[in-house]
């Protein structure tokens, strides 16, 4: 039998601040191979190349599935390179790690918090309905909806809306 290993992906919550409320930029599924999946809602992420670094992995992919330009990732100016004996090595702490330990795919993805600016694009081969969403909003989606959302994502969007619970109410 072939062993079979797990695929790191990044991703990010891009947030920004419109009228004096917080919005975070949600996608709706939409990857070949992966039917079944169609139209979960979802944030940017993707698979890292190899030797690719995870940051240059996000800013690859949010700008591949939204049209923005990564401006800030927090924690990164954090992370810490270590050189010797032909290894370049990375040292950073993401907002959280999720992995799916179930048969349906084997992925681990690391989640940071994230700026952007640009232009949203309308659509992409992997991403429809862009859109900002206030966390008020994502709050009750998740409360109310949550099989509407990607598996991977749920856990992480819950752990970023315990920041806010006292402003937007339990």
């Amino acid at each position: 039998m072939k062993e079979r290993f797990m695929k790191p992906a990044a991703a990010g919550i891009i947030e920004k601040i419109q009228d004096g409320k917080r919005m975070i930029l949600l996608q709706d599924r939409e990857k070949a191979g992966a039917e079944s999946e169609a139209g979960l809602c979802e944030i940017p992420a993707g698979k890292i190349r190899e030797f690719e670094n995870i940051y240059d992995c996000l800013r690859r992919e949010i700008r591949e599935e939204t049209g923005l330009i990564v401006t800030e990732i927090e924690g990164e100016e954090d992370a810490c390179w270590f050189e010797s004996h032909g290894y370049r090595v990375l040292q950073y702490t993401p907002f959280a790690s999720t992995q799916n330990v179930s048969e349906a795919y084997p992925i681990m993805v690391q989640t940071f918090i994230c700026k952007a600016e640009g232009e949203l694009a309308k659509m992409t081969n992997e991403t429809t309905n862009l859109r900002w969403v206030e966390i008020s909003e994502l709050k009750k989606r998740l409360e109310e909806e949550v099989e509407g959302f990607y598996p991977m994502h749920v856990m992480t969007l819950k752990k970023y809306l315990a920041q806010f619970t006292e402003s937007i109410g339990k």
